[in-house]
């Protein structure tokens, strides 16, 4: 089996384990800091096993250790959003988590591709990048698969079909900034503006911006997880296997879209060395605008954690 290491055994990054096992696609190092944590819920995913019918490993520690020579580590570790709270809250708390982690994770998989999924992750991803030293190409954040599967589900609900018809792209920050790109969306190659009426595709542009404090909203003392979970798991599979999944993913940034040194959503191909393409989508004057605005956001908050001049 392949092996993938998260950091964070949390109800995000436990899910991912547990999908990641579940499917077979890699034995999970699980790591936290929190004794016991981690060791009870690996143990917990492990004797499922014969139930569930999976042969993959899952070792629960708190030492960094064992993630030596993991192909992907995922890092889930900080502080999740509540009731009240913006991602870009958790800055300066996650912030001094995730210098920590990526530490670490230098020190003990020097070799590895790491996946940011902490939260404002377009601003982690940024400090795991430059804290790291690794290419770009091997460190990026998920935010756009997850933002993407809420437009998609929000368009299938409305319209009574089956998810798997639909396709969509989400860019941007994974934020209330994010650009969902309605003129890019279809339901088996029939464009999404055929199928519903522009307010209400607006009604749904708007739902998915704010779809994970809706969650927040309701569970009170807990975001979302199941679907950032899956969205990882895709990522993750996308590249154990180099199927050269095209995805919104938090990728660097050096003058594409007009954007430099900056990590944001943008559509890219997804393999074994990670991200290995960054597609220029041709976007019109009303989405580049909403694109570069978005990145302005994170570009602020990166110069409050003193990461750019």
């Amino acid at each position: 089996m392949r092996k993938v290491s998260i950091i964070g055994a949390g109800h995000v990054g436990a899910t991912t384990a547990h999908i990641l096992a579940l499917k077979e696609i890699a034995d999970v190092i699980l790591v936290d800091i929190i004794d016991g944590l981690p060791q009870g819920k690996a143990l917990d995913m492990l004797e499922g096993r014969s139930l569930e019918g999976s042969d993959s490993n899952i070792v629960g520690t708190n030492s960094y250790d064992a993630i030596v020579d993991s192909e992907i580590t995922i890092v889930t570790a900080g502080i999740a959003r509540k009731p009240g709270m913006s991602r870009l809250d958790l800055l300066q708390r996650n912030a001094q988590i995730i210098t920590s982690v990526i530490e670490s994770v230098v020190q003990n998989a020097p070799d590895t591709i790491i996946l940011m999924v902490s939260n404002p992750v377009d601003v982690m991803t940024y400090l795991a990048y430059k804290r790291s030293g690794f290419e770009s190409h091997r460190v990026f954040g998920q935010a756009g698969v997850l933002d993407s599967s809420r437009f998609k589900g929000f368009v299938a609900s409305e319209l009574g079909i089956s998810a798997k018809d639909v396709q969509a792209m989400v860019l941007g920050g994974h934020g209330d900034s994010m650009v969902p790109l309605p003129r890019y969306a279809s339901v088996s190659g029939i464009p999404l503006h055929e199928l519903l009426p522009d307010t209400t595709i607006e009604r749904l542009v708007e739902r998915t911006r704010k779809a994970g404090g809706e969650i927040i909203s309701l569970m009170k003392t807990s975001s979302a997880y199941y679907s950032p979970a899956a969205a990882v798991v895709q990522m993750t599979e996308a590249i154990l296997k180099d199927k050269k999944r095209i995805v919104p993913a938090s990728a660097y940034l050096n003058g594409e879209y007009g954007l430099e040194d900056i990590y944001v959503g943008v559509p890219v191909i997804l393999g074994a060395k990670g991200v290995e393409t960054i597609l220029e989508l041709k976007l019109n004057d009303l989405e580049l605008k909403a694109l570069k605005d978005s990145a302005a956001i994170y570009r602020d908050a990166l110069n409050k954690l003193g990461l750019r001049k």
